[in-house]
């Protein structure tokens, strides 16, 4: 292993609680959809992803090369206390958003820290600005749209040429196909988003003088990236998992498939070319497609608005701590360590904020409290009359009785209603003597 001062060490398991965060915070990628339909139990779901998720770190680094050498120039004066406040910055923005339940993209907040802090401490000339344009921003608007037009059209042309069969065989068989289909999204997850974690730690290695300009991560970067970002997975992110599932609109099992289908194509094929997009945004995008490709699927615009809010902010609100992060970690040892202590704080406090109402795999297909229904206790608009019936005197007159006193003698009071006297039945007088003619 390479020589690892202090500093690279807490920069390296810094990246790797990152790492861990991104893994949680992304399950919903893969396997909310297939939760949400039944087609798995959430545990042995996030457990399938888990494993497949540490597979596809194995299978590519070309992403990796794009983080470490790519966005940012390694010959620009990097220093491994940047690359610290920059993960600082990408781990609160992963941990704010996960407590909102909003899927925002993990990646954008790595990116969003690693440009802040590289503009704070080095300059805009440590930034490649071309590549950020090319391989992020671009990428960012271009899948989510490319990834939901395909699924909308994949889901369309499922419900037709399924038109003819029985509905309950043909839901079995899409839930089969959600299992192969959530496998491949899991194995396309660790194949793009560890690989980022990976390229951190290499650029830290070589910021720190312990690779050579260049470098493809070592094997134990791999195997520890790899292994973060399983059990993160394996934890669930149960809040992201209920909003994806059940927040953005009603899943079947056909427009599951087709919505993995689609997104596991989409983040494959960047891999391969080496765009570091969000698996967020694909996955959230092809969910949204499926929606709009059934008819009569109630698409949640609130939520899906959010979600969108959230992906345009991640960015620029990862930089702005990332950057206050790099201001105060250029100070020196004591500005280092304010970092870690303010990072470790926000940490206990969303952590605390999130135990007081937890989603766990057992309530986790429960109707996302945002967009739910508008409960029957509500009142509606006639409900003023019913604050005004205690006071309105037809109430306190329904029961008594009038009399035409004028007409008719004062009668006594008559008893309560009983067996004892039939109302019906008068009294007959009594006999009297028969009279002689």
């Amino acid at each position: 292993m390479e020589h690892i001062t202090l500093l690279i060490g807490l920069v390296i398991a810094t990246a790797l609680v990152f790492d861990f965060t991104n893994g949680f915070h992304d399950t919903a990628n893969a396997m909310a959809t297939t939760i949400s339909t039944g087609a798995l139990g959430p545990r042995v779901a996030v457990g399938m992803s888990a494993v497949l998720n540490l597979v596809g770190a194995f299978l590519s680094v070309e992403v990796a090369k794009t983080i470490s050498g790519g966005i940012i120039d390694e010959s620009a004066g990097i220093r491994p206390a940047m690359i610290f406040a920059a993960l600082v910055g990408a781990i609160v923005w992963n941990l704010v958003t996960w407590l909102a339940g909003l899927p925002s993209s993990s990646s954008h907040a790595l990116f969003g820290g690693l440009i802040g802090a590289t503009l704070v401490s080095v300059g805009a000339h440590g930034v490649h600005g071309d590549a950020v344009v090319m391989k992020v921003i671009i990428p960012a608007v271009a899948a989510p749209v490319v990834a939901g037009l395909a699924s909308m059209l994949a889901t369309r042309l499922t419900y037709r040429l399924g038109r003819a069969a029985d509905p309950a065989a043909t839901s079995r068989g899409y839930r089969v196909g959600q299992i192969a289909s959530a496998g491949l999204v899991s194995l396309a997850h660790g194949t793009n988003d560890a690989q980022k974690t990976m390229g951190v730690i290499t650029l830290t290695l070589i910021a720190g003088g312990s690779l050579a300009p260049g470098s493809d991560p070592p094997l134990w970067v791999i195997c520890a990236a790899g292994t973060a970002i399983a059990l993160g997975t394996y934890i669930g992110g149960w809040r992201i998992i209920r909003t994806v599932g059940r927040g953005i609109t009603d899943i079947q099992p056909q427009q599951g498939f087709a919505a993995q289908t689609g997104a596991a194509a989409t983040i494959l094929a960047s891999s391969h070319l080496g765009f570091a997009l969000s698996t967020t945004q694909v996955c959230s995008g092809s969910v949204l497609g499926a929606g709009l490709g059934r008819r009569g699927a109630v698409v949640h615009w609130g939520t899906a608005g959010r979600m969108v809010a959230a992906w345009a902010l991640t960015l620029p609100a990862a930089g702005l701590v990332a950057g206050a992060a790099a201001y105060l970690a250029d100070r020196g040892t004591w500005g280092v360590t304010t970092v870690g202590v303010i990072g470790l704080a926000v940490c206990a406090v969303v952590r605390t904020a999130a135990r007081r109402k937890p989603v766990t795999h057992a309530n986790v297909n429960d109707a996302a409290a945002a967009e739910a229904p508008v409960p029957a206790t509500v009142p509606v608009p006639a409900a003023p009359a019913v604050h005004l019936a205690p006071t309105t005197p037809a109430v306190r007159l329904v029961p008594v009785t009038v009399v035409d006193s004028a007409s008719e003698p004062a009668a006594e009071p008559q008893p309560a209603p009983g067996p004892a006297v039939p109302a019906a039945s008068p009294v007959p007088p009594p006999a009297s003597a028969p009279t002689t003619v």
